[in-house]
C-alpha cells in the first residue's frame, strides 16, 4: 500500500506581492477542485505569505482576499506621514512609513476573533523578536510547555509576522516586541521542512512534498552605476528591504531542494521581476493576478501531479 505524503504549503512575504500567490491558490481551488486546508497537512507564511497562509488555513475565500490586496491595500500603504523619505521634514525620518493600525484593520475583517488553535490545517506563521534578537515561530500546533500560543488571536500573530521595518512599527504581543519574519526567513519552507521531520510530526524527509509560493524574484536590485555610498532614510534603505526578501528566498529554495535532493518533492512556482515591483503599491495587484494566471497555466501539468500524485 503506498505511504500518503505528507504536503507542506509554504508562502513567501513580498507585501502586495503576495497577491500572486492568493491568485495561484484561487485558481488550484476553481480548476483542481481542491480544499487547501483539507490538502495540506502544515501550512506556512512569512509576512504578507501569512495573510494568505492564515486565510487557506480557516477557508477564507480566495477571491475576497485578492480584494484585501486590491482595496483594502489602498487603506493600509496610505503614508502615515507625508513628509516621509523627504529630507527637509527630519521628525518623518524616525517614524514608519505606514500605520500599523490600518493594517491591523484590514486583517480584522479577514480573522475576526478566530484563534491561531483554531485554524483547520496546523499552521505556522514567522516573526523577529527584537527585543531578544531571536527567530519567533506562532504554531497552531505546539510542545505543551509552550503556553503563548493557545489564547493568540490570529489576527494578532499576522500582524507580527507583517510588521516589515521602515514600512511599520512592531507588534507588541504579550511582552514581546515582534516584526516581520522576513529577517530571518522570507521563505518559509525550510522551517515548515524542519518541523515536519520534527517531533510533532516525525516525518521522514523521503515523505515530504512541499509546494512552495514565491512573491517575485527580483533580477535587477540595484543599478551599479549608483551604488549606495549612504543607506539611510532614502530609497536605498527602503530597496535593500526587498534585496533581502529575495537573497533569504533564493537562498532557503536552494537549501531545501539540497535536503530533499529530489526534484518530485519540491514544487516553487515564482516569476521574475524586471523591472522590479514594489512591495507597498496596491496599484499593481491587478497586473499580479495577471502574471499567476500565466504561471499557473505554465506550470498546471506539475500543479495537478503534485496534488494527484500520492507519494
Amino acid at each position: 500500500m503506498t505511504k500518503r505524503a505528507f504536503k507542506i504549503l509554504a508562502i513567501d512575504g513580498g507585501g502586495v506581492r503576495g497577491a500572486f500567490a492568493a491568485q495561484i491558490l484561487k485558481r488550484i481551488k476553481e480548476k483542481l477542485g481542491k480544499d487547501i486546508s483539507k490538502e495540506f497537512d502544515i501550512i506556512a507564511g512569512t509576512s504578507t505569505g501569512a495573510i494568505v497562509a492564515a486565510g487557506m488555513a480557516i477557508d477564507y475565500p480566495p477571491q475576497k482576499m485578492l480584494n484585501l490586496y486590491r482595496v483594502g491595500g489602498k487603506k493600509i500603504f496610505r503614508q502615515s506621514y507625508s513628509g516621509f523619505l523627504n529630507l527637509n521634514n527630519w521628525k518623518a525620518l524616525f517614524r514608519s512609513k505606514y500605520e500599523i493600525a490600518s493594517l491591523k484593520e484590514a486583517l480584522q475583517e479577514m480573522y475576526g476573533d478566530i484563534l491561531l488553535s483554531q485554524a483547520k490545517t496546523d499552521l505556522i506563521i514567522l516573526a523577529s523578536d527584537i527585543i531578544s534578537g531571536n527567530p519567533f515561530i506562532f504554531k497552531s500546533k505546539h510542545e505543551q510547555y509552550f503556553a503563548l500560543n493557545n489564547d493568540i488571536k490570529l489576527v494578532d500573530a499576522v500582524l507580527a509576522s507583517c510588521s516589515v521595518p521602515i514600512f511599520f512599527d512592531p507588534a507588541l504581543i504579550k511582552g514581546y516586541l515582534l516584526v516581520d519574519g522576513c529577517l530571518w526567513a522570507n521563505n518559509p519552507s525550510l522551517v515548515a521542512l524542519m518541523e515536519a521531520m520534527g517531533k510533532n510530526f516525525n516525518q521522514d524527509k523521503e515523505n515530504i512534498k512541499i509546494f512552495s509560493l514565491g512573491t517575485g524574484i527580483n533580477k535587477n536590485c540595484y543599478d551599479a552605476a549608483e551604488y549606495p555610498k549612504h543607506w539611510g532614510a532614502s530609497q536605498w534603505g527602503v530597496r535593500l528591504i526587498g534585496s533581502m526578501m529575495n537573497l533569504q528566498s533564493t537562498s532557503i529554495n536552494n537549501a531545501v531542494r539540497l535536503i530533499l535532493n529530489n526534484d518530485e518533492q519540491l514544487l516553487r512556482i515564482d516569476f521574475d521581476m524586471n523591472p522590479s515591483i514594489a512591495l507597498d503599491d496596491p496599484d499593481v495587484v491587478d497586473s499580479l493576478i495577471a502574471i499567476a494566471d500565466e504561471e499557473f497555466s505554465i506550470n498546471f501539468e506539475r500543479i495537478k501531479n503534485f496534488f494527484e500524485t500520492k507519494k
